[in-house]
């Protein structure tokens, strides 16, 4: 077949079908975001309105948010489907940097299709080109190499045949999924090669279930056979092997308390008499309590970020940790006993090797009776009250009011310790994603409108339902572009932007280190103004052809939010809640974090008493 390189690509990505967790055959691609200039409007920009009804593009506002909605839209389809987002060269490019780092951190698949400059370099430089005195093989485009598991310059036609399965590989495997750039000149875009038919063939991507060694397994066996304390941590890895009701069915055959990563949230349900709750700084105090007394853990697909192991001082020094991983490379962290496979897969393998073994009654027992402390906790911080609410009790109205097949998102700020810590899950279903690997403003608002084309059926998947994402003032203007994409297009979501005058959780890491208020809240910012200006989110938001609704008080907020998400279904477009909310209530979860403390601030002590108690490398024996 005789294409262009651009006509090849979009061919073969209209070809890569994928199977779902519950055995659906679904596009690997079902969209792409799009923002064209000059180096990709005529080669790309062509080929894909030339197939415009085989897989759909949608117009972005911003690279960076329209990149953030791909990651979004990836998340809720748990790994089984991938956004792709295409820009220009130049600062359309750089611009999708950020999207690509989120993607990495949190191992989350991601095709990037920036533009680049001339092969040719016949009219060098071009317009937003870079020029690299000492290198003339440079573009702004190697800044993705970094952040991507794979990065490919295509340079002539038919690289396409060798790099495609290499991509393909990356955005579906389980161990290595993460962020794809393929860099496209402009002039090989449109540069013609007679393409073997057999590459635009369908092909569908099943879930790799890869079992692990079997000496392996019976070592983590005799491990867990000589525990008195142990305890399950779920990760992410847990969901996107569709291994949860799995992980919890082998938790309750011997007795074993289950925990949850950020990325592992709402796998358990919540009222299981097993689940302790969620691990870290963002969980629950009673998660973190069994944590600190557990002889043995066993990590399910985590990365075991500093969140969730309290910067590694969650868990007593003497414990041994075994850790089950699709990636090597986390199976092995801190000394932990790798078992290297799909968690499914593993989880199978590893419950006959223990026959009717079972942790003590005793201390299975200690879950239910540390989460129900926990809970009382969290019932007080959420009973209405006079004023602005708090944001534990935003959180308890949305949670009050979502359904089943319902979706949340936070990203940054100090949601993400509010929605982890204290959110009820009826457990299964994809409900929730907190962005808290790369913690990225702005990735609330552009990642819903991605996960609304999951959760709402647009991208043909496996979920009914309405994603609302809660986000700060921080959040909503450092990105807010594709609220107005959402609007225009037809995709509803509802925003809850908790407006609380600055960086309020910074703020509080700042001053409760000992540090001076300094420009964070607006108080405590330079200005030239005695009455500095503010922002009015709600006439903007109604600009961006949001429905938007307002609550001053806590009484008020469960009235508007159910409206809001009446309004987001009735008419296909985002709803916005824009709420005053406390800007110094927090849930607690009794974690350390380790941050750098100059040794004359008051937080130095503390740090100096936790810092001894991390945990470097596990026993072994």
């Amino acid at each position: 077949m005789r294409l262009t390189t651009a006509q090849a690509l979009v061919a073969w990505l209209v070809a890569q079908r994928s199977e779902t967790l519950d055995g659906a055959e679904v596009p690997l691609f079902p969209a792409v975001f799009a923002i064209f200039g000059h180096g990709n409007v005529l080669g790309l920009g062509t080929a894909l309105q030339e197939r415009r009804d085989e897989i759909p593009v949608w117009r972005g506002h911003t690279e960076q948010g329209m990149a953030l909605a791909a990651v979004g839209l990836a998340k809720a389809a748990q790994r089984r489907q991938v956004g792709i987002a295409t820009s220009s060269i130049g600062p359309g490019a750089l611009n999708m940097v950020t999207a690509a780092g989120v993607a990495h951190a949190n191992r989350l698949p991601l095709l990037l299709l920036p533009g680049d400059t001339f092969v040719s370099r016949a009219p060098d430089p071009v317009l937003q080109q870079v020029e690299h005195y000492g290198d003339p093989t440079i573009t702004v485009n190697d800044a993705f190499r970094p952040v991507s598991r794979y990065f490919d310059r295509i340079t002539r036609p038919e690289q396409l045949i060798a790099t495609l399965p290499q991509v393909a590989r990356v955005l579906t495997d389980p161990a290595d999924a993460g962020p794809v750039t393929l860099a496209l000149p402009q002039d090989v875009q449109v540069e013609t090669y007679d393409f073997p038919d057999a590459l635009f063939e369908p092909v569908l991507h099943r879930i790799r279930r890869p079992r692990p060694d079997r000496r392996s397994l019976a070592e983590a066996a005799d491990v867990l056979r000589g525990a008195q304390r142990p305890l399950v941590i779920l990760g992410g890895g847990v969901r996107y092997s569709g291994a949860g009701a799995r992980a919890v069915e082998f938790a309750a055959q011997h007795g074993i308390p289950v925990t949850e990563t950020t990325a592992g949230r709402t796998l358990v349900p919540h009222d299981h008499p097993l689940y302790a709750g969620p691990l870290g700084i963002t969980g629950a105090a009673s998660a973190n309590t069994l944590a600190s007394a557990a002889d043995v853990v066993l990590a399910i697909g985590t990365r075991l970020q500093d969140f969730t192991t309290a910067s590694w001082t969650v868990f007593d020094p003497e414990v041994r940790l075994v850790h089950i991983n699709a990636a090597r490379f986390d199976a092995v962290k801190h000394g932990a006993l790798a078992v290297v496979g799909d968690a499914d897969a593993a989880l199978e393998d590893l419950a006959p090797q223990l026959g009717q073994w079972r942790a003590d009654p005793a201390w299975t027992a200690r879950a239910l009776a540390v989460r129900t402390d926990w809970d009382a906790h969290i019932d007080k911080l959420r009973s209405p009250a006079l004023g602005a609410p708090s944001y534990a009790q935003i959180v308890g109205v949305v949670n009050d009011l979502s359904g089943p097949h319902d979706y949340v998102m936070t990203a940054s700020g100090g949601l993400p310790g509010e929605l982890v810590g204290g959110w009820r899950a009826t457990g299964g279903e994809p409900a929730m994603d907190v962005e808290y690997g790369f913690s990225c403003m702005g990735y609330e608002l552009s990642g819903a409108w991605g996960a609304a084309m999951v959760v709402s059926d647009e991208a043909r998947s496996y979920t009914s339902g309405l994603v609302t994402t809660l986000l700060g003032d921080g959040s909503y203007l450092m990105l807010n572009s594709e609220l107005f994409s959402a609007a225009f297009a037809g995709h509803p979501l509802v925003a809850v932007v908790c407006d609380n005058d600055g960086y309020a959780v910074i703020a509080r890491l700042q001053e409760g280190q000992g540090g001076e208020p300094f420009n964070n809240f607006y108080a405590n910012c330079r200005t030239h103004h005695t009455e500095p200006p503010r922002v009015d989110f709600a006439a903007h938001a109604r600009s961006l052809g949001c429905v938007v609704f307002t609550a001053g008080e806590s009484t008020e907020f469960r009235d508007a939010y159910t409206r809001a998400r009446n309004a987001a279904v009735a008419e296909r477009r985002p709803a916005v809640v824009v709420v005053r909310t406390q800007p110094s209530s927090w849930t607690e979860a009794g974690a350390w974090w380790e941050v750098g403390v100059p040794q004359h601030l008051s937080g130095r002590e503390a740090y100096d008493q936790e810092k001894p108690h991390q945990l470097r490398y596990a026993r072994r024996r």
